[in-house]
This record gives structure tokens, sequence and C-alpha cells, in this order.
């Protein structure tokens, strides 16, 4: 049986699995789920964490200062246990430090919080990386959340369609087949100005990844459904993801992403990698607010 934490307003009502810090559900006052309904004959996971590292790395393998770690794709926040250390009606926030165990893969002290608050119709989600060692941290960081898709309100999936903040005409990238490292040719970009009509040939060649967005916020929905308004101010990159055939999609900010196919580096010279001086912190920011029919 897993132990959820719940809060809620009246309005929204948020659940989060401690293991992963990981948001489970996100209904509204007529009990309409927003969240994916994790079937396993497609993705068992509902908003995973990626920490510190964001998809995979070559080989599995970070490098640092000539010595070798194994580090499975999107790192290993997502299967550890995050304390609770603040939970009242309306909000929660829960903290992973850094163990034997992550040091055996990644050899950094580090404290990272994921906070969640509700606020009239909108989830505001902040996660802050505290770098406590004497040196600089390297890390990624991203957001995985599965969205239900077709959202509640009765608008056919079909219909469905993202509609960014600003034109975004740059070309998108793609990870390879099994390793998901970042391909280095580019696609031409399947939005037209500001809005991208969803289908799931979208995803036949696995996530539509942009590593240099323009916008910050966008939203999700379909005329004559409900609607999601996200807003990630913090991150400059952003992957869509689902396996086809599935009643979610993934819509993920993220600060950082794959390593470039053949890259052999150091990782603090990954591409795309936040550097954090010592004593230093550094918070992203993601906020769903739900509009429903």
């Amino acid at each position: 049986m897993t132990n959820l934490i719940e809060i809620t307003n009246g309005e929204l009502t948020a659940r989060i699995n401690p293991l992963g810090a990981e948001l489970w559900s996100v209904t509204d006052a007529q009990d309409r789920e927003y969240m994916t309904d994790a079937d396993p004959a497609f993705w068992g996971g509902h908003a995973p964490l990626l920490f510190p590292i964001v998809g995979s790395l070559n080989g599995d393998v970070l490098r640092l200062d000539g010595r070798e770690y194994t580090l499975p794709r999107h790192g290993f926040a997502r299967r550890s246990m995050f304390a609770p250390v603040q939970v009242d009606a309306t909000s929660a926030r829960f903290r992973l430090t850094d163990s034997p165990d992550t040091r055996a893969v990644y050899p950094f002290g580090f404290v990272l919080e994921m906070a969640f608050r509700l606020d009239g119709m909108t989830l505001a989600m902040e996660a802050t990386v505290s770098n406590p060692n004497g040196e600089t941290l390297p890390f990624s960081f991203g957001y995985h959340p599965a969205f239900v898709w077709p959202l509640p309100g009765g608008a056919d999936k079909a219909a469905h369609k993202l509609v960014f903040e600003h034109p975004e005409p740059q070309d998108i990238r793609r990870v390879s087949a099994g390793a998901g490292l970042l391909l280095p040719a580019s696609e031409q970009t399947p939005v037209r100005s500001k809005v991208l009509p969803l289908n799931e040939d979208l995803f036949r060649a696995d996530a539509v990844i942009w590593d240099d967005l323009a916008s910050r916020e966008l939203s999700y929905g379909a005329d004559g459904g409900a609607w999601l308004d996200i807003a990630f101010p913090d991150t400059p990159s952003l992957g869509l993801w689902q396996v086809p055939g599935a009643r979610y999609i993934c819509i993920e900010p993220w600060a950082g992403h794959a390593d470039p196919e053949g890259f052999d580096g150091d990782f603090r010279e990954k591409p795309g990698v936040v550097l954090l001086e010592p004593g230093a912190t550094r918070s992203f920011r993601m906020d769903v607010a739900v509009r429903p029919r």
C-alpha cells in the first residue's frame, strides 16, 4: 500500500508519494483527474523528478576527474525516499540529501528540496538544489509529469494541442534508439507559429526535444474542453513524450538534457549542465493552473 501525502484547498487536491517526491494525482472539486493513470502496459510513472541528470549519459557513465561512475537514465532521485519536512492542509515540502549510496554514483554532497503548494486552481511546484560542498556542484534537473490525454471535459483526443507563449520556429532534436543520446541532426519543427497540434505519430521516434526553447509558458488542452496553463520560468529546455497509444502526454521542462551522441568528456563540460557555486542554491519552478470545462 502506497502512503500518499494529500494536500487540498477545496478547489484542487494533489497527492504526492514521498518515494521520489513524485506527484501522483491532481483532481478538481468534481474529482476529475488531470494526471496519468500510470497503466503499466505503457509506462508506470506519474511525474518523476530527474536529478542529478536528465536523460541518458553515454554508456550510463558519469566521468569526473578521470574517474567513472555508473548512473542510469534520469538519475537516482526518482527512486529515492524523500523526507517530508513540512506538511499542512495546502502545502508540502520534501527533502533528499546525499548518502553513501548516492555518493557511490555521484560523488557530491547536495540537498534537493521539492515543494508543492495549492493556490486556487494552481498547483505551484518548486525544486531547490543547494550546494554544501567546497567545490562547484555540477548537475541537471528536470520535471517529468504525465498529464492525462485527453483531458477531462469531453474534447476529443485528436483536438488537443499545445499553445506556446512565443513562436517556436527552431528545429527540434531527437535521441538515439536504445541509448537515448541526443542526436546531432535536427528536424523541422512541427510547431506552426505558436501552436503544436498533438498526435501520436509525433512520438514514434521517441521524445520531441527543444534544447533552447523561447517560451517559458504554454497551454495544453482542446477547444471545448479543459486546459492546463503551465509555467516553467527557470528551465530552458523542454521535452514532450509518450508511448504511442497511451492515455497521457509528458510535458517536461528541463535544465539539462541527455549526453550528445559521442560525448565522453568530464561531466562538468557536458552541454546544458548547471554549475552551482559552493554555498549557493538554485530553484526551478513549475506552475500548473487548471481551467476545467
